[in-house]
């Protein structure tokens, strides 16, 4: 409800973004943690929690960051898979440098791309029918 709302907020979607473009090309795709991520990964947590912390409490009377940490470990379950994921960055340092990485290939133009690897298959054991008229696939 409350968080969901929030992260979708385009004040914070805006903050994240910016925070984002500020700082993606330090991040790299490799095994080794520089140690500049650090300083970033705890001026993203300062900013962004503290964002979400304010906006709780405006919603929520008698809100508490410490109760609602525990209460989210206790329930991690029965959160939207994206919300967790969006949450974890705040605590799971691989998981920030994940979201870095991910952004800087999708600046980059290096993100997934499977448009040239399509196939539609009927369910039926009639034919199929490729949408890529020159490209073999390897899941034909």
């Amino acid at each position: 409800g409350n968080i969901e709302d929030i992260i979708m907020d385009a004040e914070f979607q805006q903050l994240q973004r910016s925070f984002m473009e500020k700082y993606y090309l330090e991040f790299e795709d490799s095994e080794e943690n520089k140690l500049s991520y650090t300083p970033i990964f705890n001026e993203y947590i300062d900013l962004l929690e503290k964002f979400i912390e304010q906006q709780l409490v405006k919603r929520v009377p008698g809100f508490s960051m410490t109760s609602f940490t525990a209460s989210l470990k206790q329930h991690k379950d029965e959160i939207s898979g994206d919300i967790f994921d969006m949450l974890l960055t705040f605590t799971d340092f691989l998981a920030f440098k994940e979201m870095f990485v991910d952004y800087r290939a999708e600046k980059e133009g290096r993100g997934l791309d499977l448009s040239s690897g399509l196939v539609v298959k009927s369910l039926t054991a009639s034919s199929s029918t490729s949408l890529t008229a020159n490209c073999p696939s390897p899941l034909q």
